[in-house]
């Protein structure tokens, strides 16, 4: 197991119990204390996780906290997938589309290359490196906004939200740190709140992509009610209660089946 796939592993089990003992790591992970305790460095350093005598328990309640891209896009990585594969099933070749930044964008940026004759306005480093290298064989037009960059890729600030203003899409794909009945779609940076807010000005129809590990999440600042949503798309793993509470506040709710092996097919409700 790659040390990234095991810090996700790590992650998903303080998610499922609000903590973990490092006992129990290397007993479920079979590795040594020694590296356990490398990666709940690694993960602290990033902000996921608070280190804690014997163990450690989940972030969530540091609501300005900001995990590096890095961290973040090997969490949750089969339902990322599964998310983005039906996200790029929405997309009609030769229309205008906006990612925002994120992992679950970033992984849906590698699901559009073969669609062709695309315009995608992104904020996020790391989508336009994906998009640019294969902009001559797709026919694509990227445009990247500018601004200030984040921990998490994302260019924000009075540079970007002005150049977003200027643009109308047919569709905005966008991700967030949390989703939360009352609180909305939220973010843990204020700048990149407002920079979304513009993202969404921006777009006809707006396709939310959030794996069900971030509902109950509230970041710092919210950029909107869950209603923002055109469409939501979100995986299997999410609790009966937060399904119901979606299916009401959305435009459409789809939840795709994530399996680890295989590719997930979407189920519209």
């Amino acid at each position: 197991m790659l040390a990234s796939q095991r810090q996700a592993r790590i992650v998903e089990e303080i998610r499922r119990g609000g903590g973990v003992r490092v006992s129990d790591l290397t007993e479920l992970l079979g590795v040594s204390d020694m590296t356990i305790r490398r990666d709940l460095e690694v993960l602290a350093r990033a902000g996921v996780l608070h280190k804690v005598h014997g163990g450690a328990v989940l972030a969530n309640s540091r609501r300005t906290d900001e995990p590096g891209f890095a961290v973040k896009s090997a969490l949750q990585q089969p339902a990322k997938e599964a998310i983005a594969a039906r996200a790029a099933e929405l997309i009609t070749p030769g229309t205008a589309i906006a990612l925002s930044a994120g992992t679950t964008t970033w992984t849906l940026a590698r699901h559009i290359t073969a669609i062709p004759e695309l315009t995608v306005v992104t904020n996020s480093t790391t989508v336009a490196d994906i998009l640019e290298a294969q902009a001559p064989r797709a026919g694509f037009t990227v445009i990247l906004t500018g601004g200030v960059r984040t921990p998490s890729a994302a260019l924000v600030g009075p540079v970007a939200d002005q150049s977003i203003a200027s643009l109308h899409v047919d569709q905005l794909f966008i991700g967030m740190h949390g989703m939360d009945a009352i609180a909305g779609l939220t973010t843990p940076n204020l700048a990149e709140a407002q920079t979304n807010r513009a993202l969404i000005g921006s777009a006809r129809e707006v396709v939310v992509l959030a794996d069900s590990t971030k509902w109950g999440i509230v970041g710092l600042a919210d950029f909107g009610p869950l209603s923002t949503a055109d469409v939501l798309i979100t995986d299997s793993g999410l609790p009966p209660a937060a399904h119901d509470i979606l299916a009401e506040s959305v435009g459409e709710l789809i939840v795709v089946d994530a399996p680890a092996d295989h590719p997930a097919v979407g189920d519209r409700t």
